[in-house]
This record gives C-alpha cells, structure tokens and sequence, in this order.
C-alpha cells in the first residue's frame, strides 16, 4: 500500500464517489479507512471507531467473520469464475440456490435468480415481472407503482422506481410508466394523519385510487420497501403491507418486496415480509448475503413466477449477468448464511435495536434538534433532525455534518441522508458497543 501522504495527497483526486459532488469531495476529502475488526474501523490516523452504518446496511455479521473470508480464499483456489448462462452451471451456486429455497421457504419463495447487487437485483424483478404478464397473455401490463421515499437503487429502471427526487432529477426522464403513492410516513404526510393505523389506511386507499385511475389491466407489479430504509427508516403500520397484498392480488398485479436491507435478519425477523406476515411474488435481496465481502445478491421467486416460468417452452430468460451467480460470491453467501443462522442474528438485532431505539427517544427528551426518532424493529434506526420542533422545519446540511463529524471524533461513524442521522449497525453489535454509539451521538447533538 502506498504511504499515507500520497493517499491523502490523492484522496479523491482520481475517482468521483457515489452519491456526492467531486467537487465535495476535493474540498472536504473523504475519511480513509484503512482497517477493521469487530464492529470497528480504523482511518487512517489510527482513530477507530464503532461503525454504526454497518458498511452500507450490509456488514451484518462484523469485519472479523473469518468462515466468510475462508469460504471466498477456498473458492478463489478451485474455480475463481465461470458463467451460468446457458449451458453451463457450478456447483457453489446449485448449493447455495438450494439452501435459500429452505430458507425463504416461509416466505414462500424457493427459485433464485442471481445477481451481482440490489440494484441489479431490483432491475431483475421489473424485468421478469414484465415478461410473466406477457407469458400470461397480458403484454399491457407494463407498469410499475412504488412509494414515496422509498429507495431502489441506482439502475435506470430502478431510479424509476425510486421515490425521492435526489436519486432521480440529474438523470430524468427515467423509464415511464412510473407511479408513487403516498409512503405512511406518520411524521411527514400529505394528509396530516398522525395516526400510524389511520394513515396506512389512507396509503392503501391512494393506491386503490391509483390503480383505478390507472386501469388495474396496465399494470405490471408494485414495489415496497418492508421498512423503508435509505428514505429514512420509515415504519408502517402493521397492518399496510397485508392490506397492499391483498389489493395487489386482487387486480391481478404482482407484489415484489425490495428486501435488500432488511432480509437476512436486520429487522428482528428473518425477512421483512416475514416481520408482517405477507408472501410476494419476488424479494429482491443483496447486501447481508455475502457480509459485504463479494458483490453479490438474488432475486428469490414465488410461486405464480414459477408456474409461468417453468414447463413453458416460451419463458427463456433473456436477461442476465457476467457475474451472475460467480462462484466466489456464491461460496460467500453459503459460508455467510449458515453463520448467520448459527449466531442466530436476529435475537441481538432485536435486543440492541431496542436499546438503540429507545436511546435516541431519550435523546430527543434532551435535544430540541431532534423531531422525530423512527425505528424499534431490529437494528434501524433514523433521527430527525429539524430547527424548529413546532414546524418541523429540517436541519440544514451543515448542522446535520456537525452531528456526524463529532460523533465520529467521538467513536461512531453514523451517517447523514438529508436531515436524518441514520444507524444501520452490524447485528452482532454488543450492549457496549451500542453504548458508544448512542454517548456519540449526545455530543454530536449537543455540538449542533
């Protein structure tokens, strides 16, 4: 590795980073991390702190998760890569595809299609959902529906999808076909309810409307977020995701839950569609699949997928992936998911999630910044941050930096969308470290 006066030297002088401005990040350079081990990162001035994002939603299981490391060396020695298309298979991802169908056999799901990410992952699903309804002998069933605030990832159709305004005006006009309803964001609505139950009735009713106005018979399949993550951990009532099951069954319009953030354990339950009690017709997943050590993700299928797929000379999949199903990423996700079943995730995100959860509502108690703290399902949780509790008028920029640069020089690395302070921790978090976590945080605040 090259000396730490010729990385700082070059920090971010050669290549543009995702979701900033180069110009950003030439004048406030990124911090360089150059280490980890736990639930730590160290930069490289040797300051180390607890990572309180959890890599990018994706660390699950810690940087130390040696079976995952060993699992990719031993792959890398036998067969490094080889394409699955057609023709030809191998035998890491046979085993890994046979080992999610018993594990998402819950949800109702039990073919994989995979991919090299949750942005190719959701792509995938639009994809394979327009082509069932042609299968089925309704080509018109073209379009998508999706929330407000809600975040799909980075692909053109997945932009598409998306539901806030900062993924997608530098790069309109997106795909069409594209349409939003009303996410049931109690803090945040254009109906003024404050009521969770009241407001998820009222989603559900602007998506009938939608559905109606848009004709049920052109729609292809509507995509939600269990919890609505990078949109800032939005939590909908329980009953929202059966009620927009059912309205999708319905019409006839396929149900897929993006679950590339909360699958695998994040929200106290195995899946967020397990967490209320529903089954799509796909889920996307990615990130935890792998630990974040190998881009990778599947798209898992359901049965009506199945059943128009498969005995059907017509169904060929004209989609696909270099790195679909990569060996070395497949060999990742199998070591992956059986510790993650061992060390039984989803009992410490539960317990650490409620700690932090609560701890932040004990903050919002001492700090008038905050407006709003969401969460209390696994390890998610967001903080509002506004000026005025009175207006929830939002935090500007600089002040939600204050609370992030502090925090960090005081042993958390959180992370800043817009006016939320958003903590998406490894689930192997311990009481201690979630301590350090929230004692940042209070003087992060404290300094804004």
């Amino acid at each position: 590795m090259k000396d730490s006066n010729f990385l700082k030297e070059n920090n971010a002088r050669h290549f543009w980073h995702p979701m900033t401005s180069p110009e950003d990040s030439m004048t406030e350079p990124p911090k360089i991390i150059v280490s980890s081990e736990g639930v730590r990162i160290r930069d490289i001035d040797g300051h180390d702190t607890v990572d309180a994002v959890g890599g990018l939603w994706n660390v699950n299981l810690g940087y130390s998760c040696q079976p995952v490391k060993d699992a990719i060396s031993s792959q890398l020695q036998t067969l490094p890569y080889y394409s699955t298309f057609r023709g030809t298979s191998n035998d890491a991802a046979i085993e890994l595809s046979y080992e999610l169908a018993q594990f998402f056999a819950p949800d109702g799901l039990s073919r994989a299609f995979f991919t090299s990410g949750g942005s190719d992952s959701i792509e995938t699903a639009l994809r394979l959902a327009r082509q069932y309804h042609k299968l089925r002998a309704e080509p018109g069933r073209t379009k998508f529906l999706s929330l407000k605030k809600g975040y799909h990832g980075t692909h053109m159709g997945a932009a598409s999808v998306n539901g806030n305004a900062n993924f997608r005006a530098a790069y309109e006009p997106l795909m069409p076909g594209c349409f939003h309803i009303p996410a049931p964001y109690t803090y945040r609505n254009p109906f003024n309810e404050t009521d969770p139950a009241k407001l998820a009735q009222l989603c559900a009713n602007a998506l009938e409307d939608e559905i109606a106005f848009q004709g049920a018979h052109t729609i292809a399949a509507m995509v939600i977020e269990p919890i609505l993550g990078a949109g800032g951990v939005i939590v909908p009532h329980p009953s929202f995701a059966p009620m927009v099951q059912e309205i999708c069954n319905r019409h006839g319009i396929l149900l897929i839950t993006d679950e590339v953030i909360t699958a695998y354990g994040r929200t106290g339950a195995w899946t967020g569609a397990r967490l209320w009690g529903i089954k799509p017709d796909m889920m996307a997943t990615a990130k935890a699949i792998t630990n974040g050590f190998f881009p990778f993700g599947a798209v898992m299928l359901g049965d009506r997928m199945i059943d128009a797929f498969e005995g059907n000379p017509a169904a060929k999949i004209g989609h696909g992936y270099t790195y679909s199903g990569h060996p070395v990423g497949a060999a990742a996700a199998l070591a992956c998911l059986a510790e993650t079943k061992r060390l039984n995730v989803v009992e410490n995100a539960a317990a650490r999630g409620t700690q932090i959860y609560e701890g932040c509502k004990a903050l919002m108690e001492k700090h008038e910044i905050i407006g709003d703290v969401r969460g209390g399902h696994g390890l998610m949780t967001a903080i509002e941050l506004v000026s005025d509790r009175a207006t929830k008028k939002p935090i500007d920029g600089a002040r939600a930096g204050v609370v992030q640069d502090v925090a960090y020089q005081n042993g958390a690395m959180v992370r800043v969308s817009g006016p939320n302070i958003i903590l998406s921790p490894p689930l192997v978090l311990t009481q201690a470290d979630a301590d350090v976590i929230l004692s940042a945080l209070d003087v992060g605040l404290a300094a804004a």
